[in-house]
């Protein structure tokens, strides 16, 4: 695998807090949390952002994403409140680790417009 520190995580060679995890998806606590409950979902492949997504190869792995961040926003206590996804796509979008990841935020109210 490569050498993003989200790869290093689904590798085992960093430490997280694994919040979630199947076959193909890993989900973990994020270390600089936003709001009282802050997760990051990942691909256990590596897919640098979300533009470089291919259609139909790559629908089912973005269902399980996101049948992951229902299933952990409900474990979590925070499905009937709201939560809020993002997915930031290159600099201006404020990606920082060039491996997709969506974000799971909740346990607060949301402001719009995000910064």
């Amino acid at each position: 695998m490569g050498n993003t520190i989200f790869s290093k995580i689904i590798d085992r060679e960093i430490p997280a807090k694994i919040i979630f995890e199947s076959d193909t998806v890993l989900a973990f606590q994020d270390i600089k949390p936003q709001a009282p409950v802050h997760v990051l979902i990942i691909p256990k492949i590596e897919i640098p952002k979300v533009s470089d997504l291919k259609g139909k190869e790559h629908a089912q792995l973005l269902g399980e994403m996101f049948d992951a961040a229902n299933k952990i926003a409900k474990d979590l206590g925070i499905s009937e409140d709201g939560f809020r996804l993002v997915i930031n796509c290159g600099p201006n979008g404020g990606q920082e680790v060039y491996h997709l990841h969506m974000h799971l935020l909740g346990g607060r109210p949301m402001t719009w417009p995000p910064g």
